[in-house]
């Protein structure tokens, strides 16, 4: 093979995988926008909370929510639901909720069936 055509293949295949790499880029630049916008709709909107756990400023947070759409952020919430295997809860809309005032107080039970296993189910 010539020297000009190792460059144009180069070329070509240099382009094919920066095109490739863009469309994987946006892809989870779009996954990143839309478990922004879910984590902050399951901490009722506490974007400062959010920003203090992930060391993400809230703006950024904020400006990454608003491109997705409410529908689209519970569709992500119910699809993390199904993969942790919980069902939905159902909540109260009421501002006197306890839930809604501790997000981040959630219990969890541990089952041991071996008592000298080092594994546990979380439940």
């Amino acid at each position: 093979m010539k020297t000009r055509e190792l460059a144009a293949q180069s070329v070509l295949t240099a382009r094919r995988a920066a095109a490739e790499a863009a469309v994987a880029k946006e892809a989870a630049d779009r996954k990143a926008r839309e478990s922004t916008a879910a984590v902050l709709r399951l901490y009722d909107q506490d974007s400062e909370l959010v920003a203090e756990l992930l060391g993400v400023p809230a703006e950024e947070l904020e400006r990454d929510a608003k491109a997705v759409t409410a529908a689209r952020a519970k569709e992500v919430i119910e699809a993390l639901r199904a993969r942790a295997g919980r069902p939905r809860t159902h909540r109260s809309r009421s501002g006197n909720s306890t839930a809604s005032q501790h997000p981040f107080q959630e219990t969890a039970v541990v089952e041991i069936s071996d008592p000298n296993s080092t594994q546990a189910d979380v439940g």
